[in-house]
């Protein structure tokens, strides 16, 4: 395979699943430029029909893109299937949430007619992740579409048949030539896209070291729109739960560390307990992960999580891992790997409480670190120790403790007695700090798809001047 040559692998049996050249950005941004005018002058209830007919395609083909999206990930089909319902499930969401907050609204200001419209920015890259590769581009995709956006969308290297097929979608929907261009690549394409100057903005999901790298350059161009989407090191605190509620609070802890394998953005990655009273949870918790089954997207039983991406992701996740131990961290359950070949890890959980500078990095696998401490003041302070600042979530208490927690808390997504990993998508998406740049995606993607234009506006001529002119 050349250099310029790209290569799925399936994690699980190390097949490969897609093959083909990297493409051309130059060739990619002209042609989404050409198309502009025509979409942007389509009208908003020709691009709402044209979400509508790409809907209908993917729910035709549902199971064949779950499974595709399977094989790429290695992730449970169950879970596939619901990554594709939301795909689908994003058209509605996204037509109201354009009519709400990018609507044309019209008034009366003293006398005079005053509109507010929408234009779309423009050319729109997109770069896509590999934990979601259909469900999270599509949340900025569709949006930019209906707001009059054309598209330049670079997969994620690690999952292109699973972007190509959902381009593909808007082909057979009937969505015009040069509208949205697919342009597969790694890196260097994706630096390409973002530095073209043919690109009047990006919208990105990643993680937070490629994020910070975007937006130093995109320092450059402050009239180019740039979303972020990054990750977090999120906390889940435990606190004050009866024994009766031990069982579901076990249950909550293992879902927020350990869906998707630990692969989103989303999920626990420190369980802040207090000490002296935290066993009989971590022995229900023990007692789940044990339980978990780890295995191939088609398995049956339906395994809880597949394999992280492939094995260099593995690779390092299990010496991260190892770092925390040798640092002074207490293995409560060994982040395993069954065979070496293959990215299929065992869910890991390990007391860092008394390791020294604990590193403030997004472990994107199903490690879990917990930590001790004394009183609440001092869970919120150990919840709020991070540079990230997208998901966190309290377990246990009363409405007064989480209202304080609430209030404390800093990230996007706060949670009470669900995981952390749960969010809606007809509500904003997004963090701060490390997490983002306060472009919240999901429900608020209309926002930063389209700019507002405010008019004063009459239909005849009137102008006076009344103070300041000489006689």
């Amino acid at each position: 395979m050349s250099a310029s040559e790209l290569e799925s692998i399936d994690p699980c049996t190390g097949e490969t699943v897609w093959r083909g050249a990297a493409g051309n950005v130059d060739a990619a941004v002209a042609s989404a430029r050409a198309a502009l005018p025509d979409w942007a002058a389509a009208g908003l209830d020709a691009r709402i029909a044209q979400a509508r007919s790409f809907q209908e395609v993917v729910r035709d083909q549902a199971d064949q893109f779950a499974a595709l999206i399977a094989t790429e990930t290695g992730k449970p089909l169950w879970e596939t299937k619901t990554e594709v319902a939301s795909v689908i499930a994003k058209v509605d969401i996204s037509i109201t949430a354009q009519a709400e907050r990018a609507g044309s609204r019209s008034g009366e200001v003293a006398g005079v007619r005053q509109a507010l419209r929408h234009k779309p920015h423009g050319v729109m890259g997109v770069l896509g992740p590999y934990n979601f590769p259909a469900h999270l581009p599509n949340g900025h995709i569709v949006p930019a579409l209906l707001a009059g956006n054309t598209i330049v969308f670079k997969p994620s290297e690690l999952t292109p048949a699973v972007g190509e097929f959902m381009a593909q979608c808007w082909t057979t929907a009937g969505l015009p030539d040069g509208v949205i261009n697919v342009v597969q690549g790694a890196g260097d394409t994706g630096r390409a896209l973002a530095g073209h100057d043919g690109l009047d903005g990006l919208l990105f999901t990643g993680s937070a070291t490629t994020g910070a790298h975007l937006a130093r350059q995109f320092a450059e161009t402050p009239w180019k729109m740039l979303a972020l989407e990054m990750g977090g090191n999120n906390p889940l605190i435990v606190w004050d739960v009866d024994d009766a509620a031990l069982d579901a609070a076990a249950a909550l802890v293992v879902q927020s560390a350990y869906l998707s394998a630990g692969q989103r953005c989303t999920c626990a990655r420190r369980l802040v307990v207090k000490d002296g009273a935290w066993e009989p949870l971590i022995d229900r918790v023990t007692g789940l992960i044990d339980r978990i089954i780890v295995g191939a997207p088609f398995d049956q039983p339906q395994p809880f999580m597949g394999p992280v991406i492939d094995n260099r992701a593995a690779d390092a996740l299990q010496a991260g891992f190892a770092g925390l131990a040798s640092r002074g961290g207490d293995v409560i359950r060994m982040l395993a790997r069954r065979d070496m070949t293959k990215p299929l890890l065992s869910p890991g959980l390990i007391d860092v409480t008394d390791v020294a500078d604990r590193p403030d990095s997004e472990m994107f696998g199903p490690v879990l670190q917990m930590i001790r401490v004394p009183d609440f003041d001092a869970a919120l302070a150990e919840a709020n120790n991070t540079r990230f600042g997208l998901s966190a979530g309290l377990i246990g208490g009363d409405a007064a403790l989480y209202d304080r927690f609430w209030q404390a808390s800093r990230a996007g997504v706060v949670n009470w007695n669900r995981p952390t990993n749960g969010a809606a998508s007809n509500a904003p998406f997004g963090g701060i700090g490390l997490s983002g740049n306060h472009r919240p995606s999901a429900y608020y993607a209309a926002d930063y798809v389209a700019w507002p234009v405010a008019s004063l506006e009459a239909d005849a001529i009137e102008g006076s001047i009344a103070t300041g002119l000489r006689a």
